[in-house]
């Protein structure tokens, strides 16, 4: 198979899924709002740094759907998706999807936000793959921690070469498309690394490799 592997957030998404959850918190006041404001404001700053705690940031996350009850949870949620996600859907994304369904490429998305956050996402834009960091969940209900090997920079590439294994197959002239410099390592790795309304260090680092650099802004 060839591989059509997009990160989400900025890249398919027109803005972080991840950050979005943090408002949508704070606005239904579902958390303390000063505190988890300038707590996600914080953390969010730390990835366009390329500082990122990865552990930290998904315990934060997470926190505020630790223990609760699965359908309480699942109704956030879904007023999650309603309210802050589908906004941010992309029509050019959508076509450059299609086109790699028309070639016959398997599609997948790899992600460092949580499933709990982009498995809805993932299954509304119609791609069957999705590697993100995985939530913990015992006796039905998410822990606020996770497990696992968070699919975060170079977590991204390890994660993705075990799928490979279980799946017997390969990179041979897989896309990978991202706005991030900290998806390098996967971009480095891959035939056909796109960036996609990059940042400044991931356009600077593209353009000296004489990588393709597109918008899916509309």
């Amino acid at each position: 198979m060839t591989l059509a592997i997009f990160d989400l957030d900025n890249t398919l998404l027109a803005g972080d899924s991840d950050h979005a959850w943090g408002e949508f918190l704070v606005d239904a006041e579902l958390v303390d709002p000063e505190h988890h404001r300038q707590q996600n404001d914080q953390f969010y700053q730390d990835y366009l740094n390329g500082e990122l705690d990865i552990q930290r940031y998904q315990r934060f996350a997470l926190s505020p759907i630790a223990d609760r009850d699965p359908e309480e949870v699942t109704a956030w949620r879904k007023a999650f998706m309603d309210s802050r996600v589908r906004p941010l859907y992309q029509a050019k994304a959508d076509k450059l999807l299609e086109h790699h369904r028309s070639q016959g490429h398997t599609l997948m998305i790899i992600t460092a936000t949580n499933r709990f956050v982009t498995g809805p996402i993932a299954e509304a834009m119609g791609i069957e793959h999705l590697i993100a960091t995985e939530p913990e969940i015992r006796d039905g209900r998410y822990t606020g921690d996770i497990t696992g090997i968070p699919s975060f920079q170079d977590g991204k590439v390890l994660r993705l070469q075990q799928w490979l294994k279980d799946n017997d197959t390969t990179l041979d002239g897989a896309w990978f498309y991202s706005d991030s410099h900290n998806d390098l390592p996967l971009l480095r790795l891959v035939d056909n690394p796109v960036a996609v309304d990059p940042d400044p260090t991931l356009e600077q680092y593209a353009r000296e490799q004489g990588w393709p650099v597109m918008s899916l802004r509309d």
